[in-house]
């Protein structure tokens, strides 16, 4: 079965760069033309979808509060 249709609109294509495997958790760093996007998903997930480094993927960005600091 594949995505048809999706309400998240901060989607970032791009490559995995790094795993950081842990027990439970891993940081996955993913490259994108905006830059490098991180996520932190569960370590049985990424032998579920069989994620490795150089692997296509789309990072999905949904997020009920963005901050602001001024510089």
């Amino acid at each position: 079965m594949g995505i048809t249709a999706i309400n998240v609109r901060n989607q970032f294509k791009g490559r995995i760069r790094e795993i950081l495997r842990g027990p439970v958790l891993s940081e996955v760093d993913v490259e994108t033309p905006s830059g490098i996007v991180t996520s932190v998903i569960t370590t049985r997930s990424i032998d579920e979808l069989r994620l490795d480094i150089g692997s296509e993927v789309v990072a999905l960005v949904k997020a009920t509060e963005v901050s602001l600091a001024k510089l």
